[in-house]
């Protein structure tokens, strides 16, 4: 490791020292946003179940400690009921089974976590809509909604679990699926300045594009940082796994906008677009999840492109670590001054678990760990 990345030595040995303490008061549980100090617990249904496991087993990676093994596969067990139920599964299946099922196989070849894993990827491609080419969001939040031709940012992240699949079955039908709905993204949500829209809807009987939406952006027309994050983490994931250049080009398109827009501390705002009158409250867990996007692209682009990403990557680690970690405090979380849903006044200064997540994955891949649970 170069001299100048020191602090990683550090910083992961902050990480492992404190999750070894708040393993045992969070325990076998679903973290979500911390709030006075403390991590709110929510259902295992919700769309963060698989971030506080995945977690669990990155510091695992290193430490081996099999009290942090055991409390990651509670937690996956725990989603066991979450698939039988099967009315509350939406399209995050693949944040909540990548990050237990699939990082338990991959990292301990569990046989049931496979099974768990197929069947998500099973139950997820079944979301496919083939008249528009997209995976659907959401179901009704409320009775007689219809988000029927919903699609969001997000969801490039749980394609992974798609592509996965196909790998691992020989079956190409996940992958065919994952394509197609990252085609969609690239023709309807990416703009052509990089910024991304947060949800798209579309007709889902004719397939046809409808309109933008804000969602958890200022407005259909500005640049929510997370979904631009997702945006850049999701097209170099696609890249990954299919080598295809135009996932790779959308990556890097969205990555340079991402940063060009980064303020001096390299941890964004909310959103990259807003009126002057709008609160900008940062979002560290932005930051976390393009680091980690960012890091990777540095991988797969020429030696020549790399360095600049990679130097990207790091200093945006490296500011959240000196600048918004919670080292010493009575704080659960790890990063401060995140924003889950600024236009419905959620968690708008708050660690959150998927930046906590995001965060140690990136110092993880900077530390030489090459395991990648997506």
């Amino acid at each position: 490791m170069p001299d100048q990345l020191n602090w990683v030595n550090e910083a992961w040995q902050q990480v492992t020292q404190k999750i070894n303490r708040t393993s045992k008061t969070i325990g076998a549980n679903f973290p979500h946003a911390s709030e006075n100090g403390t991590y709110i617990l929510a259902e295992p249904h919700w769309w963060t179940a698989g971030f506080w496991p995945g977690l669990l087993w990155l510091v695992y990676q290193d430490m081996k400690d099999d009290a942090l093994k055991q409390l990651a596969e509670e937690c996956e067990a725990k989603l066991d009921a979450v698939q039988n139920e099967y009315y509350r599964l939406d399209h995050d299946m693949g944040f909540m089974w990548t990050l237990t099922s699939v990082a338990h196989y991959k990292l301990l070849g569990n046989e049931d976590s496979k099974r768990r894993a197929l069947l998500a990827a099973n139950l997820l491609m079944g979301r496919f809509n083939v008249n528009g080419n997209f995976i659907r969001a959401w179901n009704p939040w409320t009775e007689g909604e219809d988000n029927s031709g919903i699609a969001i940012i997000d969801c490039m992240m749980n394609l992974p679990l798609l592509y996965w699949a196909s790998e691992e079955t020989g079956d190409p039908r996940f992958k065919s699926v994952a394509k197609r709905h990252a085609d969609t993204v690239l023709e309807h949500f990416i703009r052509n300045d990089g910024s991304v829209h947060h949800i798209v809807r579309f007709d889902p009987e004719s397939g046809q594009r409808i309109e933008a939406i804000g969602g958890q952006g200022h407005g259909p027309d500005s640049a929510w940082s997370r979904g631009t994050a997702w945006a850049i983490y999701g097209s170099t994931l696609s890249y990954h796994y299919t080598g295809e250049a135009k996932y790779l080009e959308a990556a890097k398109r969205v990555a340079h906008f991402f940063i060009s827009h980064l303020p001096e501390d390299f941890v964004p705002a909310w959103d990259f677009r807003l009126p002057v009158n709008i609160e900008s409250p940062k979002d560290s867990s932005a930051g976390a999840i393009a680091a980690c996007g960012i890091l990777l692209l540095a991988d797969k682009v020429n030696s020549v492109e790399s360095p600049a990403y990679q130097r990207a990557g790091e200093m945006i680690l490296e500011s959240l670590y000196k600048n918004y970690g919670d080292w010493d405090g009575s704080e659960e979380g790890l990063i401060l001054h995140g924003t889950s849903h600024f236009p419905e006044g959620k968690y708008t200064d708050n660690p959150l678990i998927y930046g906590d997540y995001y965060f140690v994955e990136g110092l993880a891949r900077l530390k030489g760990f090459k395991e990648l649970f997506w």
